[in-house]
C-alpha cells in the first residue's frame, strides 16, 4: 500500500454553473465529499496541486484524506468521479465518497502487462492486444491494489489470457458471469520483406530493366 495522499480543501457557500464558473477563473477546482451517513460537503481545491495528484496512479485507486478548512471532522474518501472539459481536457469537478478502511468497495483498476520483453510471441514479431485496460475489484477500501499484474514471459502468438488464471491480490475478487478475455497476443499485421529477399529481387529485376534500357536506346 502506498502513503496516504492528502487533499487540501476549503469549505464552497455557493453552488450551481455560475459559481463554478468563478471559482476555475480564481484557479479553484470544486468538488463535493457524500456518503458515511454524513452531510454533503461542498468544497473546493485548487486547480494546479490536484492536476498533479490526478497524474499519480494511486489517486484514483487508494483511500484519500481530505482536509477541509473550516469544518471539523476527519474525510477518509475515495475518488468516486473526475470530470473533464471535452475541449481542453483539464479537471472540472471531482467527487469524493466517505468510507472506512473495513469496508467492501468496487473500484475500477488498471491492468499493468509485465515481462511483455521476454514473451516468445514478441521476440518473433507478434504484438500485445490490451482488450481490458482497466477491471472492477471488489475488495477492502485499505487494500486497493493499484493495479492488476499479467505475466506476459510464456506467451506465444496466438495465445491469450483469462479473467480466471489472473493472480488477484489476497482479498480482492472480479465479479464476472463469463471467462472474458484481458489481453491476446495477436500475429503482425505486415511481414516485411528479408534484407536477403530485397537482394534477390533486385538482383533479378536488373537485367530486364537492362533489357527494356537497350531496347529503348534502339527505338
Amino acid at each position: 500500500m502506498s502513503d496516504t495522499m492528502i487533499v487540501e480543501a476549503e469549505l464552497r457557500e455557493e453552488s450551481g454553473r455560475s459559481a463554478a464558473r468563478r471559482l476555475r477563473r480564481a484557479g479553484k477546482i470544486p468538488g463535493i465529499i457524500y456518503g458515511g451517513g454524513k452531510p454533503d460537503l461542498a468544497i473546493s481545491m485548487d486547480y494546479f496541486v490536484i492536476s498533479k495528484q490526478l497524474d499519480v496512479e494511486h489517486f484514483h485507486t487508494s483511500m484519500l484524506e481530505v482536509n477541509v478548512k473550516g469544518a471539523r471532522g476527519k474525510n477518509t474518501v475515495l475518488l468516486k468521479d473526475a470530470q473533464f472539459d471535452p475541449i481542453k481536457d483539464t479537471v472540472t469537478h471531482l467527487d469524493f465518497f466517505r468510507v472506512s478502511g473495513t469496508d467492501q468497495v468496487t473500484v475500477e483498476v488498471p491492468v499493468v502487462a509485465i515481462n511483455f520483453e521476454k514473451c516468445p510471441g514478441i521476440v518473433v514479431g507478434g504484438m500485445l492486444n490490451l482488450i481490458r485496460h482497466s477491471l472492477d475489484i471488489t475488495c477492502r477500501a485499505d487494500a486497493i491494489p493499484e493495479h492488476i499484474e499479467v505475466d506476459c514471459s510464456t506467451l506465444e502468438i496466438g495465445d491469450s489470457v483469462h479473467v480466471d488464471s489472473l493472480k488477484l491480490p489476497e482479498g480482492s475478487e472480479i465479479h464476472h458471469d463469463e471467462n472474458f478475455t484481458v489481453l491476446a497476443l495477436i500475429p503482425p499485421t505486415k511481414l516485411e520483406a528479408a534484407p536477403e529477399e530485397e537482394s534477390e529481387a533486385a538482383e533479378a529485376a536488373a537485367p530486364a530493366d537492362a533489357a527494356t534500357a537497350e531496347a529503348d536506346s534502339k527505338e
